[in-house]
């Protein structure tokens, strides 16, 4: 991810102590650090690491003005007449300081990025594909769980039809038939397949649930809250865990993706205004990919978001045969050195160039080896799930085309009984 992507900027005054007076200009969140520019001279006058500020807190200067300092080791800095207010810019900066703590990248991020290697690049490369392909699964999991739950309902369907048949055939031989009391049945309700469907409704699988600022129609509307993924759509809801809004996947007008970081969800409707939420997160680039995935023909990058889209899909991340040969060749390489790498099949120059210039460790090779393992093993069970999905595809559509078959067949039958 590009750490100078601007997220967000807002209006302001910087208290600038050398000259002892107040400096208008920007204040601009980026991924990893909080940056300010002054409007007249375009000077930066603030650049500091999210992971080395201390404190964030809403003051007053003079006692009069409201504003918001940030403690970076041991400088205070003051921002003042912030813009749309001080609540929106404290509640955003919080967000990513608090995230950016709790991440594995959090403090030592910049030392990570000096310290690292080739072995570490690829090893990161691989956990993120890893990373989709189990949210990949998860949503496959849920899907067939859907589909299982549709088979129930189309044999429960077929039942009722038989029940209905049993019913329709005493109805239709005349009174005096003796057989007629053979096809009586006593009906018994069953109560205990509405609880079972409703307590799977209660206990819809969660795909991911991240951290979000929310804000609805108005930027001063803006509050934390969560952001939970489901199958069948997504939740909103606040800081208490009580629902703000929920949107079931048909529901669902438009997804737009503003930045890796900031997405907009919107419903249409006809003679009232829309329904729409802007969320913001540390975390939204691990819950794109699954939006992408679920409303594919509904979502929207925008401009600031097309680099975002163009890393992800460029064959560096891409998470078909192409890493999985790369990887294996390089691990080749590196478990027998002493093996001509040219005699290799399927090997370009580019990769023997990689293999020549950088090293890796054999505890790095070793890591490797089972992330490629995971993947592999994934991949095979993704495939195993899919060709039980497509079976029961196949079994659902015989079973609705038997059902409508059954229904029409009775629906004849009683009106010329009525």
């Amino acid at each position: 991810m590009n750490e100078d992507l601007r997220i967000h900027s807002w209006p302001c005054s910087y208290y600038l102590d050398t000259s002892k007076q107040w400096v208008s200009g920007r204040l601009s969140l980026t991924p990893v650090a909080i940056k300010f520019t002054a409007d007249k001279t375009g000077e930066l006058l603030v650049n500091f690491h999210l992971s080395s500020i201390s404190e964030i807190k809403k003051e007053s200067s003079n006692l009069i003005f409201s504003s918001l300092t940030i403690l970076e080791r041991n400088t205070k800095h003051w921002f003042s007449s912030l813009q749309p207010n001080r609540n929106v810019v404290f509640n955003i900066l919080e967000h990513f300081w608090r995230e950016q703590l709790l991440s594995s990248q959090g403090a030592g991020a910049e030392a990570a990025a000096l310290q690292s290697t080739k072995g570490k690049e690829l090893t990161g490369l691989l956990n993120a594909s890893q990373k989709q392909l189990e949210d990949t699964a998860k949503v496959l999991h849920y899907q067939g769980e859907q589909f299982d739950n549709i088979m129930r309902g189309l044999n429960k369907i077929e039942g009722d039809m038989d029940v209905a048949d049993r019913f329709l055939t005493e109805l239709e031989s005349p009174s005096w038939w003796p057989l007629s009391k053979l096809w009586k049945a006593p009906w018994e309700p069953k109560p205990k397949e509405t609880a079972t469907v409703s307590d799977s409704k209660n206990q819809e699988g969660i795909i991911i649930r991240i951290p979000v600022i929310i804000t609805h129609r108005t930027d001063s509307n803006v509050k934390p809250g969560k952001l939970t993924l489901f199958t069948s759509g997504l939740e909103i809801s606040d800081c208490n865990s009580q629902v703000v809004h929920r949107f079931e996947s048909k529901d669902v007008d438009d997804i737009r993706v503003h930045t890796p970081y900031e997405i907009s969800v919107r419903q249409r409707f006809i003679g009232k205004p829309d329904t729409s939420y802007r969320l913001l997160s540390a975390k939204m680039p691990e819950a794109i990919p699954i939006l992408e995935m679920q409303f594919s023909k509904k979502i929207q990058f925008l401009e600031d978001a097309l680099g975002f889209v163009g890393a992800r899909k460029s064959p560096q991340v891409d998470l078909g045969t192409s890493i999985w040969q790369a990887a294996t060749g390089l691990l080749g390489g590196i478990v027998q050195p002493d093996s001509p790498v040219g005699g290799k099949e399927g090997m370009d120059n580019d990769q023997v160039q990689l293999q020549k210039q950088e090293k890796i460790s054999q505890e790095e090779a070793k890591e490797l080896k089972q992330i490629l393992k995971k993947l592999k093993g994934l991949a095979l069970e993704t495939e195993a799930e899919l060709e039980r999905q497509d079976e029961a595809l196949d079994s659902i559509t015989t079973s609705v085309d038997r059902a409508t078959l059954n229904i029409d067949k009775q629906n004849r039958r009683i009106k010329k009984l009525t």
